[in-house]
């Protein structure tokens, strides 16, 4: 008897007319206008979009860091509009890892530190495995790096272990916003490359807040972001960065396919 093929796995992230009105004394400005994507689980999305486009609102909004004026937020099959501060709160720290443009290192830590307090406060009761951050680190080129503090680290190295930290406790979905905004050309390259090939080897479903189309091409698909409105997609040609060590575009298994 032939094997029945398994259903296909709902897609990790559902957005439904996802509003956001920001109010100041009469005024409201619309900063989302009736956003509906949905995201496969493994893919890495980008999203693009000029200053205002609410492209910032949209990354708090799927972080769960604000709530929606109106619509529908399904994060790994959880309504996050149903749940209060508390349940929010800790979804977002065990399912959601952040990779922010200004690194955000508590500078009074070595990066082991920042990556070791960050798997702390996600709130999971096994040990850190040591296996998986010695792969991690090692796949971020930061391993002779974690005794050091942000201050004696590059910028480049400081954002490698912003990576390294957002992934120390296998988050379900990885959202960076705007990775390489604080980065040279170099470390651009590097830091794209090596979210790429994690996003590959860890399964993990990566989006990607950016104003930068060359930074964009990497991804599986990409979404236009422009008044609060999806104004377009396409898929992403999937341009790898020359960053030494990380092969080329043919070493990089094909992505899941995403629906236009």
């Amino acid at each position: 008897m032939a094997d029945v093929p398994s259903p296909p796995s709902p897609p990790i992230i559902v957005t439904e007319n996802l509003t956001k009105v920001y109010a100041s004394g009469q005024v409201k400005v619309a900063a989302l206008r009736g956003v509906s994507i949905e995201v496969e689980r493994g893919e890495f999305l980008a999203i693009v979009g000029p200053s205002g486009s609410g492209k910032s609102t949209l990354f708090y909004l799927l972080g769960g860091l604000t709530r929606a004026t109106h619509g529908k937020l399904i994060i790994d099959g959880v309504d996050f509009a149903s749940l209060n501060d508390a349940e929010r709160t800790r979804l977002r720290k065990q399912r959601i890892g952040f990779v922010f443009q200004r690194f955000n290192l508590l500078p009074t830590l070595t990066a082991m530190g920042n990556i070791e307090i960050a798997y702390a406060v996600s709130g999971r009761k096994e040990t850190m495995d040591r296996s998986f951050l010695d792969h991690l680190t090692e796949l971020l080129s930061i391993r002779g790096r974690l005794e050091h503090r942000p201050a004696e680290l590059s910028g480049g190295e400081q954002q490698r272990v912003a990576i390294a930290r957002a992934l120390i406790a296998r988050p379900a979905i990885v959202l960076a916003d705007e990775p390489t905004g604080n980065l040279d050309s170099n470390n651009s390259d590097a830091v794209l490359a090596m979210l790429l090939k994690l996003n590959r080897d860890l399964g993990q479903t990566t989006l990607m807040i950016t104003h930068n189309p060359e930074a964009a091409a990497i991804a599986d698909r990409i979404l236009h972001l422009r008044d609060g409105e999806i104004v377009g997609q396409e898929r992403g040609p999937r341009a790898l960065p020359s960053a030494p060590g990380f092969g080329s575009s043919a070493s990089v298994a094909e992505p899941p396919s995403a629906a236009d």
